[in-house]
């Protein structure tokens, strides 16, 4: 089985937090998802942090782990401490196979996505 784990800053205030959870969702529902299992977690400030949605997903039955970070710039966060925190949780389970993709980036799409928020 696959899985999806987007992961954030994490933040101490609560709606940030649970923006996250509402992108996690809407992947869920995603009707043509190549992920079995979307989970979210945030790198630090709250939970769940990174190696509780790696053991959640391990628990569904995931043997294949794609940690998405959700970060508009590839940074520290991106390029050093979440992949140094994925491969630390991945330790407990040598069977599972596991990647961290670049983050969010520049896409067409975002660009869409401006227009349509700055013309209301």
């Amino acid at each position: 089985m696959k899985a999806l784990i987007l992961v954030d800053h994490g933040s101490t205030v609560e709606e940030a937090n649970a923006l996250l959870e509402d992108v996690a969702d809407k992947a869920k529902a995603y009707q043509d998802s190549p992920f079995d299992i979307v989970e979210h977690c945030h790198m630090e400030l709250c939970e769940p942090s990174i190696r509780d949605a790696f053991r959640k997903c391990v628990a569904a039955g995931a043997s294949d782990i794609t940690v998405h970070p959700y970060f508009l710039v590839p940074g520290r966060h991106s390029k050093s401490d979440i992949p140094r925190m994925v491969a630390e949780a991945a330790r407990d389970f040598p069977q599972v196979n596991y990647r961290v993709t670049e983050p969010l980036g520049l896409h067409d799409k975002i660009i869409e996505v401006i227009f349509e928020r700055s013309l209301g």
